[in-house]
């Protein structure tokens, strides 16, 4: 199918501004900075913002569409995002000279779908209430959980890629890319049984948890070996769970790009239910399974939402882990501590201050500053992962602010 002149014309247009952009200094620079903070040996503390509520960013029709296919209008979203936030909201973004397209790879649903009641505070705003229904009663309710079975449908690739080929050839490259795969099967678990039922069962009938989060595991890495085999990995990564991925460490020996392997790439995982259990039963429930699955990748980051202040000695468990996250519930003079020079301190920042009735940049700054301080003062690598932004209260201002506050307490100023 033929991309429309004017379609055509609009893309081209956003991806020379896109080219002009990557091929600034600034992009290998920063570049640097993060693969000397992912080996480690941090230059400065880093910055990136995700997980924006988009809806409420506009500005000057900035993110306004203009294409009319379908296909176009997801490319365009990319591009103008892209843009808006390198002029609005830059941090350390990367941006680079290349357009994604994702092979259409279909298959790791393991058989169970989300039965859900959902309750909407605003209509534009995906994030939602949730009321999850248990289908996880019995034994043999177990069996619902698949094995996947891992289709890639070359022939939409191959039009995907065509069509981007079409577009924005002699401005940007095309770059395929392959499945990334995290491994958080306790977010799916909790949507599949609802958060109280899962929490009472690990108590009541840890049996029965335990059988459902090992054939989960074996469906996890069942999917993986087929990635894996069918050489539908993906690989390059410039970004982990919202944090910059770029290292000198990966691909390994032997890198093939046209199969790529799971240890040429980092992966990522959480358990955020488990902000409630003790130690011991995140390592009995989560980490030890946990641990075949990472023991595959180059490099990994753990953690999300779930405090895990005093879970860092559990973590070490995991076979490679880089990074761990360090949510705003965490005592961030506890996790510094325990983490020090091992791991990156990855901050995820309030997002609350966005949200409050008025906008209080002092209270950002001394935030991120005391955070600072005390990773400064246990030596921990630390970047500041802004993310969960349910609103800015249609104020966009309030989040290129935050950036600006962000990035002078990194450098010092």
């Amino acid at each position: 199918m033929s991309i429309n002149i004017q379609d055509r014309k609009i893309l081209r247009e956003l991806a020379q501004q896109v080219a002009e952009i990557a091929t600034l200094p600034i992009q290998q620079e920063t570049i640097a900075l993060w693969k000397a903070l992912n080996a480690l040996n941090p230059v400065r503390g880093m910055v990136m913002v995700d997980q924006i509520p988009w809806h409420e960013m506009d500005v000057d029709e900035e993110l306004t569409l203009q294409t009319e296919d379908a296909f176009c209008r997801g490319i365009e979203t990319q591009l103008r995002r892209t843009l808006y936030s390198w002029k609005h909201m830059r941090a350390d973004m990367v941006v680079q000279p290349f357009v994604t397209i994702h092979k259409a790879i279909r298959g790791a649903d393991f058989g169970v779908q989300v039965i859900e009641e959902t309750a909407v505070s605003d209509a534009r705003n995906a994030v939602v209430g949730h009321h999850y229904i248990d289908q996880f009663k019995t034994e043999e309710d177990i069996m619902k959980i698949r094995m996947p079975k891992i289709v890639h449908y070359e022939e939409a690739t191959k039009q995907a890629e065509e069509r981007a080929h079409e577009i924005f050839d002699g401005i940007l490259e095309v770059r395929l890319q392959g499945a990334l795969p995290g491994f958080a099967p306790w977010d799916r678990i909790v949507q599949w049984r609802g958060p109280e039922n899962m929490i009472l069962d690990l108590v009541d009938r840890p049996s029965f948890m335990h059988q459902i989060i090992g054939r989960l595991t074996e469906a996890h890495l069942c999917m993986l070996d087929q990635l894996e085999a069918k050489g539908l990995l993906g690989f390059g990564q410039s970004t982990i769970h919202c944090s910059g991925a770029f290292t000198d460490e990966l691909p390994a020996a032997g890198f093939d790009p046209q199969r790529p392997r799971a240890k040429d790439l980092w992966t990522s995982g959480m358990a955020q239910i488990f902000s409630t259990v003790s130690p011991a039963m995140h390592q009995e429930f989560e980490i030890d399974y946990a641990a075949r699955w990472y023991a595959r990748f180059g490099l990994g980051y753990y953690g999300c939402c779930e405090p895990l202040d005093e879970k860092v000695d559990i973590i070490r468990n995991l076979p490679r882990v880089r990074k761990i996250s360090m949510s705003p519930w965490v005592d961030v003079d506890k996790g510094a501590e325990q983490i020090g020079r091992e791991f990156v301190f990855s901050r995820k920042p309030n997002p609350a201050f966005l949200a409050w009735d008025t906008w209080r940049p002092e209270v950002v700054e001394q935030h991120l500053r005391d955070t600072l301080e005390k990773c400064n003062r246990y030596g921990c690598p630390v970047e500041f992962i802004l993310k969960d932004i349910s609103t800015v209260r249609y104020q966009p201002q309030r989040l290129w602010e935050w950036v600006d506050i962000a990035m002078r307490v990194v450098k010092g100023e």
